[in-house]
């Protein structure tokens, strides 16, 4: 049976802004591992294959689904970086 209290929020210093704050660093910070990781092994895949040639990431234009999708995605990713400035981090350790 898992407990269903809400957890007190974690402070690190005097400031809670500035717990929320990097909160929103710590966010953007394992996004843009996640994205070099990503980029790094989808790179290195393509140039096994022959398929990447220089020069073609600079040159794609999206379709206008596939700028919908990213638009959609970019406010998605915003909201969830956002919610550490506006609203209150939830606890995710034990109580």
């Amino acid at each position: 049976m898992s407990d269903t209290r809400p957890r007190p929020e974690q402070v690190f210093f005097e400031d809670p802004a500035v717990d929320r704050l990097m909160g929103v660093v710590m966010a953007l910070a394992g996004e843009v591992y996640v994205l070099r990781d990503r980029l790094r092994c989808l790179e290195a895949v393509l140039a096994a294959q022959g398929t990447f040639a220089e020069g073609t990431l600079d040159r794609f234009e999206p379709t206008p689904e596939q700028a919908q999708a990213d638009a959609a995605d970019r406010d998605a990713f915003v909201a969830h970086l956002m919610d550490n400035l506006l609203g209150r981090q939830a606890a995710r350790g034990p109580l």
